[in-house]
């Protein structure tokens, strides 16, 4: 506040200015923050690393990328290395071969008792012990414990973890090697299809009118599409191959995120902070994928984490029904089309996929969700 000296008393008018002191002249500041400013995507990894489930299952997924990566590099097989003398091998680990687990051993039944004598059909060593003792038609049979390696002459020292299929192939390297081949079509498919969506769905919801009713009508054409014949069509056209599934998972993949995007544009485009740089001369590029588009990243990306156990399956489901890729190449899905038909003798050789796919697709929705949870915004701030 500035004072007139003239308005003063004469008293006080007349004081010398030695007399005054100007005060008020420090530095006065805001208090510092105590705390560093948290953005929203580090509130956001924050508040997912809290969520127990989802933490483990992060590590789940990476632990079987990592191995699928690794082990059929480490095993000392190919996944067509081929030996019929040793098929239908049950899994032996080292290490638990000790402990009765992942032994090697299997149960025989319905064997004539004095056929374990003869050591063409039970060499020595072979036979561990006698399960069981009964009599058939007057002739002595028993159920018998057998190492199946030393049975066949499996050489001392070779395991196979997982056992062997009908061709004596390593079911732990095609295992891992078709969780590869599996995950690299999820990945692939995912992102052609959120690249697909995410332009489709930005340019129907920014320009709307009949911009928007023509692709919305388009899409909604596309998705009554039945999915097994247009995968066969590519089949037919391209051949077995990871390039035709490809093709046929982003045939109608995309429409579900471009649906997504959609409706975020219509939710943003109509802000003040789009409509003042709409002013200022903006391009609608600029709009579209500088100004809006940053809004949808959250859910498209909960989005991609949902849609990657979803492709899986789906290729696994072609590969089941004798629509993948070519033999010898493996799959999960070839695997189970495999071993369920000898479940009932061998059914490890189902187990194993199964319980692959089933921690595949648990952990990605699991993930997904805790995902989903940490990129919601009203949740922000929240423990």
């Amino acid at each position: 506040m500035i004072i007139d000296r003239n308005n003063l008393p004469e008293d006080i008018r007349n004081l010398p200015e030695s007399s005054f002191e100007i005060v008020g002249t420090e530095d006065i500041r805001d208090e510092a923050f105590r705390t560093e400013p948290v953005g929203f995507f580090k509130d956001a990894v924050s508040r997912l690393t809290k969520n127990k489930l989802s933490v483990i299952s992060f590590w789940i997924i990476m632990l079987i990328i990592a191995s699928s990566i690794i082990v059929p590099n480490c095993t000392g097989y190919t996944y067509s290395e081929q030996n019929v003398a040793f098929k239908n091998l049950p899994p032996k680990v080292p290490g638990l071969e000790k402990l009765g687990i992942l032994d090697g051993t299997r149960v025989m039944t319905n064997r004539r008792k004095d056929s374990l004598n003869d050591p063409t059909q039970f060499p020595p060593g072979s036979v561990i012990e006698i399960v069981k003792e009964y009599s058939h038609s007057g002739v002595e049979m028993v159920d018998v414990k057998v190492d199946f390696y030393r049975m066949v002459g499996v050489p001392e020292g070779r395991y196979h973890w997982m056992g062997t299929d009908y061709l004596g192939r390593d079911l732990c390297t095609r295992l891992f090697l078709g969780a590869r081949i599996s995950l690299i079509i999820a990945f692939f498919s995912v992102v052609t299809n959120i690249c697909i969506g995410i332009i489709y769905g930005a340019c129907s919801g920014y320009y709307g009118g009949r911009v928007d009713m023509m692709l919305t009508h388009f899409a909604e054409i596309l998705d009554g599409l039945p999915y097994i014949v247009v995968t066969i069509l590519f089949m037919l056209l391209l051949g077995s191959g990871m390039v035709s599934i490809v093709l046929a998972l982003t045939v109608t993949g995309w429409i579900g995120t471009s649906r997504l995007v959609r409706a975020q544009f219509y939710r943003f485009k109509g802000r003040e902070y789009v409509l003042a740089a709409r002013t200022l001369g903006v391009k609608d590029r600029a709009l579209i994928f500088r100004h809006i588009l940053p809004n949808a990243i959250g859910p498209i990306i909960t989005r991609a984490m949902i849609s990657i156990p979803g492709a899986i399956f789906s290729e696994s489901f072609l590969a089941y029904i004798g629509l993948g890729i070519k033999p010898p190449n493996p799959s999960i899905g070839i695997l189970l089309s495999d071993g369920q038909k000898v479940l009932l003798q061998y059914p490890y050789q189902t187990v194993f996929p199964a319980v692959l796919i089933s921690l595949l697709m648990v952990s990605f929705n699991l993930f997904a969700n805790g995902l989903r949870d940490a990129l919601d915004p009203t949740q922000r701030g929240e423990v």
